[in-house]
């Protein structure tokens, strides 16, 4: 045993001041001697071809050093499996200056390195290039009839497709006392970290490479940069302790690594390759999604129908699916239940992972049909879902491994005061604002793979443990410290955490909430290992000091192995460490998720949200004043962490509602608020009074910490409570995100 003290525990982020102040270092800010400058020359077309590549006047720009493209770049791998990463959908992924063909506006198509950046960054808006333009199409709306199932692959056991009908739904339907029929939309939607995509490459010789990467897998990285360059996995290096925000924009290989490993490999010199903010937009977007649904219910408030059909973008070259309808099956135990999802390829980029992925499409939907039919119904929204409530996965026909969604919506409608909501059409007035409250649940799954880290007591009394895991903000650093100590019962100052390194032990891409239950059961089982092997060392110090004592006859605590029915008897770890010969003691683990046994459960986090709206009757412009987020998500490591998390998805759920979205110019084919200032976003004046609630829960399935992961769940269901509350306020339904005033005039 050991005295817990640190699991639980609200802590600072360990790294926090070395961030605030400027000493943490990204991709960008390594100082490397000899370092050149790459900047990235993007397709001025959608789609086509390049016939010439005019270089006179970039080579002419003092400080430029070359210029790569298709036509003078080194050896790249031929099969697209060598191109294919860990979170790689179905498909022939795309190759950075590997032809001449286009496939997308602002892809990128030649590399200008310089000396320094202004240089390749002047020089490349020299660069010439002549196409042969083709027609192109990337209507989403119009092109419905083209739509194809996704392609089945490795992708669909995380993002799996949606089950297969289940009863009469059309007759049921048909005889529904309450019913409705809506569609819902949104377009694309880029990622926008403060961290700006960018890659360091580190010629180390021979064919050897150290790089620095914006990335949330080193090792993904690795495997990546090893397999399309033809080299050895022990010669390529990713390094990237810190993220200045990842919410997916990392979890696959951006454009600028392979280019900057490109230039260094070419030039036998070290590159920097790295995105300004318009070239973001290139890379990396929520899929434009259009949405179906048809919900019945009987007179007593029974759900009895469920139809959600979704529409969503995906390129020409790979099939990019989400998890988008299969929600309400899961959340609902209606009899008769039809779902389908399909991709329309268009001459567009493959769309990627951005928080919540599907989740927050598809809730939108579920969650603003539902309240429709309570509605219809003249029935309370809360009350309508506990009328429903599933106590069983319905859509699978399994037990919940743990769900207290129930007790959420007890404790967020206690907190928000929703016994004073008023019925629709009948708006409490704030001057000349009108006021509206709307609720939502929310579902995550929960993703079990496996991890490895690697534990070892030193002579100095630490305790180091080591992963390849990234830390993208989240608070990992200091979760995967706290979740060390208390196996070893020391206090956290005692523990260090090496990550974010490729050459430390292997872990999967950093996304999906899944990062504290993966590597964290890592973690825990490594420094239980190495408890053991300690234990089972202090048994055999001269004079056997632990006498016959057994494993369970012992706490570990502050240092120390100290015997529970006599305390005086204790031995210091120093001591044991001393004992072998000084050499730190080390033990590694995987952690192996037991797939026969989680396969009978679905695992999954709740949430539920209840959001104050105000309106201005005259501009229709909506503030949302106040939301309570209550979230089931198992064992809760840090709570303060945890909350900044969930706060962070509340933050981005209002974004989602009331501001974010990528304008897609349907003629011209390109996205043309393509920079922070058009882009809107929430500010500080946007954000008023939100409250996290962690609702107790417990769950021995899921892993060996219980913990269900929460990256995801603060998001979900902020958008869909905000447009019900909307509605509560006018009486109007908006089915278009993100809201806009002309919605509401």
């Amino acid at each position: 045993m050991t005295k817990n003290k640190e699991i639980g525990r609200a802590r600072r982020r360990i790294e926090g001041e070395l961030k605030v102040t400027g000493q943490a270092k990204y991709a960008a800010e390594y100082n490397v001697p000899d370092l050149l400058h790459g900047y990235i020359v993007n397709a001025t077309i959608v789609k086509g071809k390049i016939e010439s590549i005019d270089e006179a006047a970039t080579r002419a720009v003092p400080g430029v050093v070359d210029i790569i493209h298709h036509e003078n770049r080194p050896k790249m791998a031929y099969f697209d499996m060598q191109y294919s990463d860990m979170d790689a959908p179905p498909g022939s992924p795309f190759r950075p200056l590997y032809d001449a063909e286009i496939k997308f506006h602002g892809q990128p198509i030649a590399l200008v390195v310089a000396k320094t950046f202004e240089a390749a960054r002047y020089a490349a808006s020299l660069l010439k290039i002549t196409y042969t333009e083709e027609e192109f199409d990337v209507n989403l709306k119009t092109n419905l009839d083209r739509a194809k199932k996704p392609s089945m692959g490795l992708a669909t056991l995380i993002k799996p497709l949606p089950p297969g009908p289940r009863g009469d739904f059309d007759a049921a339907y048909a005889t529904a006392t309450a019913k409705f029929e809506g569609e819902f939309h949104h377009g694309a939607q880029h990622h926008n970290p403060m961290e700006m995509f960018a890659s360091t490459t580190v010629y180390e010789g021979e064919g050897k490479l150290t790089i620095y990467d914006k990335t949330q897998g080193t090792n993904n990285s690795q495997l990546f940069i090893g397999n399309i360059f033809g080299l050895k996995m022990g010669n390529v290096r990713v390094i990237a302790p810190y993220v200045g925000g990842g919410f997916g924009s990392g979890l696959r290989p951006q454009h600028q690594l392979v280019l900057s490993v490109l230039a260094a490999l070419c030039l036998k010199r070290n590159v920097r390759v790295s995105m300004d903010r318009s070239q973001m937009f290139t890379y990396g977007h929520r899929p434009e999604t259009i949405q179906h649904t048809r919900f019945g219910a009987t007179a007593d408030g029974e759900l009895t129908a469920v139809n959600h059909v979704a529409h969503s973008e995906t390129s020409r070259y790979e099939d990019y699916n989400e998890v988008v309808v299969n929600h309400a099956g899961m959340l609902y135990p209606a009899q008769n239940v039809t779902l389908d999802y399909k991709l329309v390829p268009l001459d567009v980029s493959t769309p990627m992972d951005m928080r919540a992925p599907g989740g927050v499409t598809g809730m939108v939907a579920v969650e603003n049909t539902m309240d429709q039919v309570a509605d219809r119904l003249g029935m309370d929204p809360l009350e309508f879902r506990l009328k429903n409530y599933a106590e069983r996965d319905h859509s699978s026909d399994k037990p919940f491994s743990s769900k207290e969604l129930r007790e959420c919506y007890r404790q967020g409608a206690e907190s928000f005061g929703w016994k004073d909501r008023r019925p629709t059409g009948q708006p409490e007035k704030r001057g000349n604002r009108i006021v509206g409250r709307g609720m939502s649940s929310g579902l995550w799954d929960v993703i079990a793979l496996p991890g490895k880290a690697t534990a070892e007591f030193n002579a100095e009394g630490k305790l180091v443990v080591s992963s390849a895991v990234n830390d993208c903000g989240q608070g990992a650093y200091t979760v995967f410290s706290q979740i060390a100590a208390d196996q070893l019962g020391l206090p956290l100052e005692s523990v260090k955490f090496v990550y974010g390194d490729s050459e430390l032990p292997l872990s999967p891409i950093q996304g999906g909430s899944y990062t504290t239950g993966v590597v964290g059961s890592a973690v825990k089982l490594a420094c239980l290992a190495l408890r053991n092997k300690l234990f089972k060392l202090a048994q055999i110090l001269d004079g056997f000091p632990l006498g016959d004592a057994l494993p369970q006859d012992v706490d570990f605590m502050d240092g120390e192995i100290i015997v529970k029915k006599d305390p005086t008897i204790r031995v210091k770890l120093t001591d044991v460490v001393a004992f072998n010969q000084g050499k730190p003691v080390k033990a590694s683990k995987s952690n192996i998720p037991n797939v026969f046994k989680l396969k009978q459960y679905t695992r999954a986090a709740h949430a539920a949200s209840f959001v104050e709206v105000e309106i201005d009757e005259q501009l229709g412009i909506v503030n949302v004043t106040r939301a309570v987020t209550a979230v089931a998500a198992g064992a809760i490591m840090n709570p303060k962490t945890a909350r900044s998390q969930i706060l962070g998805g509340m933050v981005w759920g209002i974004s989602l509602a009331t501001r974010e979205e990528s304008l897609l110019d349907k003629k011209m084919g390109k996205y043309v608020n393509d920079d922070l200032g058009e882009y809107h976003l929430p500010v500080h004046a946007d954000i008023h009074d939100l409250e996290v609630i962690f609702v107790e829960e417990h769950d021995e399935i899921i892993n060996a910490l219980g913990a269900k992961g929460i990256g995801e769940i603060g998001m979900i269901s902020m958008a869909p409570a905000i447009i019900n509350a909307v509605y509560n306020a006018t009486g109007k339904l908006v089915t278009a995100l993100p809201l806009k005033v002309g919605d509401l005039l």
